[in-house]
């Protein structure tokens, strides 16, 4: 890859979980964790440096860690990379990283104040982080942190910050008028779903999986594959029968049915798979995707979504999100004028 950047963060960040039904990766071996902090005041974790604010540090590995499911799905989703992929991931890394170097600024600020982030609210967070990106599993969160060479004090100490950037915006904008209950409501209303439960989703499809490498056709090679991958979606786009092209080419234990399989939890895939399967419209064909041992093709036939909570049980939330809405352009004007007289370096 051109970009320098991503070429280093591509190199830092596990791609693939490995999960049935979708076929397992062959794993890469995790870098050793670096020795965890005995505090969150403690010297950062020593590794490459992506950015220095005002003399504080964002490192590669927090940078790669937030990436990491971003680069998981456009992996897959762009199965020969090009110009594309290389765009939105350049594009995605450039806004985690001034998020980062946001975040710092705003840390230079909170310092003077003395202010302090509730260990209960840290656990809450990185719950919900694991939740969302990992689809709750603790295995997969911990892989996704080794290969990060971050450790789980690391990983605290930098939801801690994030946390504390919240706090700060909420305080710095606390004269703003209060979120109205039926505007809490519609907010309610439009993000609910992004909200659910995702463990509870359920999603029934169809689907051709073709392997890099084909026991039953020694001459394939995995551009060849990618090549029939490609030809087969086109011929599906057309119109073609998605069931009799999984009994020709698909090479996986449901190749005899068509390729179908029934409300499988989402919990049972991969989460760059899920998430991109999950988001568009029943009657979706998808794909090719690829992971390290073969290309899927996806056709939705049926999504079933995990539980909404209520509005009782997240309105403090929302209420916050309203808030935050009524105060962005505030925010912006703010953050700008401390972006002004900050100390930044990037790193290449």
């Amino acid at each position: 890859m051109k970009h320098v950047a991503v070429c280093s963060l591509l190199s830092t960040v596990s791609l693939f979980a490995q999960t049935e039904p979708l076929p397992a990766p062959i794993p890469a071996p995790a870098p050793p964790a670096a020795p965890a902090r005995p505090a969150s005041n403690s010297p950062r974790e020593v590794n490459g440096i992506a950015a220095t604010v005002n003399g504080l540090v964002v490192t590669k590995k927090e940078v790669a860690f937030a990436m990491a499911p971003i680069v998981a799905e456009l992996t897959a989703e762009f199965p020969r990379r090009g110009p594309e992929f290389e765009k939105r991931i350049k594009e995605s890394y450039d806004k985690t990283l001034n998020d980062f170097i946001d975040r710092e600024i705003i840390m230079s600020e909170f310092k003077t104040l003395g202010g302090k982030i509730r260990p209960q609210a840290i656990d809450e967070e990185v719950d919900r982080q694991k939740r969302e990106r990992y689809n709750g599993s603790d295995a997969k969160f911990r892989e996704s942190l080794a290969s990060a060479g971050l450790t789980m004090e690391g990983f605290r100490v930098m939801t801690e910050r994030q946390l504390i950037v919240q706090a700060m915006r909420a305080s710095k904008f606390s004269d703003t008028a209060p979120p109205l209950p039926h505007e809490i409501q519609k907010e309610y209303n439009e993000v609910k779903l992004n909200i659910r439960d995702t463990n509870g989703d359920k999603i029934s499809f169809l689907k051709i999986y073709i392997p890099a490498v084909d026991p039953k056709n020694a001459s394939a090679t995995p551009e060849s594959q990618l090549d029939l991958a490609d030809s087969i979606v086109k011929q599906l786009k057309e119109g073609a029968n998605f069931e009799e092209l999984a009994k020709i080419h698909s090479r996986d234990a449901f190749a005899e049915q068509g390729g179908k399989q029934e409300n499988v939890p989402r919990t049972d895939l991969a989460p760059e798979f899920a998430a991109l399967i999950m988001r568009p419209p029943e009657g979706t064909i998808i794909g090719p995707l690829m992971d390290p041992r073969g290309l899927t093709i996806v056709k939705v036939l049926e999504k079933f979504y995990g539980p909404v909570p209520p509005l009782s049980k997240v309105h403090d939330d929302i209420e916050q999100r309203v808030a935050r809405q009524k105060s962005a352009e505030r925010y912006e004007r703010w953050i700008k004028v401390l972006r002004a007289k900050a100390m930044i370096s990037k790193k290449k």
